[in-house]
């Protein structure tokens, strides 16, 4: 590049399109290149204050230097100005206010001027290189590309893609994969960004998405769209599931993604270093869903909390190691698979569960209807759990209960609704006793329970309450359970919202935080009348 500026024309051109076709970008970026650093060397040359242009011919070789000037009365700036007769020597037609151009005879640079053309010029090509590379990449992401390992630097896998470089990041590596300089390797494209340094290029091998598309490039019916792979889930190395689904009744999703004598499928385990694949039938049902996912253990009962979105999972007690797996992988799996929390437990830790549940809340019906033990274990045994269920139920369908007529049926629900009373009086009590202001109370949806809840947190007054956030107030806390060899771990994420344990909606939360909130607007209407009234005085 340094004899660029210096040469001929036709070395001119020559150089131009070299570059171009090396660095595969567009020739006129590289004659607008050396264009800019033509014109950086002749500013050194005759003076940096000077506004000169260069303009080299691309088809020609043909190079023009002039600076331009502005037509002016007086002169200020001699670099910039020139008067109206010097004006008209340079363009006959010249008036004041024209810009004008006054040619400069081309400059022979010394070899600074050159080298520092030659970095103008590289730079420019550079960001050139980058703007295609980015350009080229920049819609990809989720596609499976081919390259070859150019260096490992801290762990990080560098690829060669051949008009650009990746990177497989450390944990979006296959654990204990070997990569050795020179050997093709394939990944996910995960997201390309745009740099300071250029275009980075993410690839995973650990990301499911990736295994679906391998699957997607070894079973013609999923890339014609007539299997879809409905989830995807992976422990990276060691095991995966994925749940299928055919469109075409004739067509049997897993056995199409096994293959002939499991030619399909060995392909992509092949190519995930040995990792063991679970090809599993996908349900809209929920329960057959997370019963085909847990396979190969066997089922014997599926609960489900749409409210928590938990999972609840009962299995034979010589299932339970299999419904686990190895270091809980096998329901760790099944879990993400489902994108439910699923807890599983034998037949008989599933029928204690049970059994102290119906005493709990036998005894709770026992004490807060006082009813004898036989009515508050039928009450139980058709389904109550909650004071509420039996105050506001039909009554007609609480009467129709075997053994209950509908004098009973009004006796327990006016009973329980004394209870309910009872309970909120005293929280009301509690309440007040916290400190809480009566103003909260006025808000929707709170409850007295509520306040009290709201009141050990401190939260006494309307500012306290105005000032968190929807999710601070409502957020549910998170429970992980998890089996391990047996033994039960229970952890509790303690970010939750204040009121979280209560199940209020978003859109509950919103309503309560913008009621506490609506005081601080009250007054603004008088302010601004106030200001009004002084400035009309």
């Amino acid at each position: 590049m340094a004899s660029a500026i210096s040469a001929n024309r036709a070395e001119l051109l020559a150089i131009a399109n070299s570059v171009a076709t090396e660095k595969m970008i567009d020739k006129s970026i590289v004659i607008e290149a050396m264009e800019e650093a033509i014109q950086k060397s002749a500013r050194n040359r005759y003076g940096a204050e000077n506004d000169i242009r260069a303009k080299l011919d691309p088809r020609t070789g043909d190079l023009r230097l002039w600076r331009v000037v502005e037509v002016v009365e007086v002169v200020e700036d001699y670099f910039k100005q020139v008067d109206l007769k010097q004006a008209e020597k340079l363009q006959k037609d010249a008036k004041l206010g024209d810009f004008i151009v006054d040619p400069l005879p081309p400059v022979d640079l010394g070899r600074i001027d050159a080298q520092s053309a030659k970095q103008v010029i590289f730079q420019k090509v550079r960001d050139a290189e980058r703007d295609r590379q980015y350009a080229e990449f920049k819609d990809r992401a989720g596609e499976v590309i081919t390259g070859v390992i150019k260096s490992v630097e801290f762990g990080h896998v560098i690829v060669n893609l051949g008009r650009a470089e990746g990177v497989i990041r450390r944990d979006q590596q296959i654990p204990r994969e070997a990569a050795r300089v020179g050997e093709r390797v394939r990944a996910l494209i995960m997201k390309v960004e745009r740099q300071n340094r250029g275009p980075q290029i993410f690839l995973s091998r650990a990301h499911p998405d990736f295994m679906k598309k391998l699957f997607a490039q070894e079973v013609p019916e999923i890339y014609d769209s007539i299997i879809e792979i409905k989830a995807a889930a992976r422990d990276p190395g060691s095991r995966a599931k994925i749940g299928v689904i055919s469109r075409d009744s004739s067509i049997d999703p897993v056995g199409a993604c096994v293959g002939m004598k499991g030619s399909r499928v060995q392909a992509v385990v092949q190519e995930l270093q040995g990792e063991k694949i679970d090809i599993i039938p996908w349900s809209e049902d929920t329960a057959t869903f997370v019963v085909n996912a847990l396979q190969p253990a066997t089922v014997s009962r599926v609960v489900i909390d749409e409210e928590e979105g938990r999972i609840e999972v009962v299995v034979p007690d010589d299932q339970l190691s299999l419904a686990i797996g190895r270091r809980g992988q096998n329901v760790r799996l099944a879990s993400q698979l489902t994108g439910r929390q699923i807890d599983i437990m034998t037949d008989a830790e599933a029928s204690e569960k049970r059994q102290k549940e119906f005493a709990e809340r036998s005894k709770m019906f026992e004490e807060e209807l006082d009813v004898d033990e036989t009515l508050s274990q039928l009450l139980v045994a058709e389904g109550f759990s909650e004071l509420e269920e039996v105050a506001y139920i039909e009554l007609a369908e609480l009467a129709g209960i075997e053994g209950f007529d509908e004098e009973l049926a009004e006796e327990l629900q006016s009973r329980a609704l004394e209870a309910l009373e009872r309970r909120e009086e005293a929280n009301r009590q509690a309440r007040r006793a916290l400190g809480v202001e009566d103003d909260l109370a006025e808000l929707p949806h709170l409850t007295e329970a509520m306040l009290v809840t709201l009141g050990k947190a401190g939260i006494k007054t309307l500012d306290d309450l105005a000032d968190l956030a929807t999710d601070e107030l409502i957020a549910k806390k998170r429970t992980e359970q998890r089996r391990r060899d047996g033994t039960r771990r229970e952890r509790t994420d303690d970010k939750g919202g204040v009121l979280g344990e209560y199940g209020l909606s978003e859109e509950q939360g919103n309503e309560i935080i913008m009621a506490a909130r609506a005081h601080w607007f009250e007054d603004e209407p008088e302010t601004e009348e106030a200001a009004n009234a002084d400035s009309s005085q």
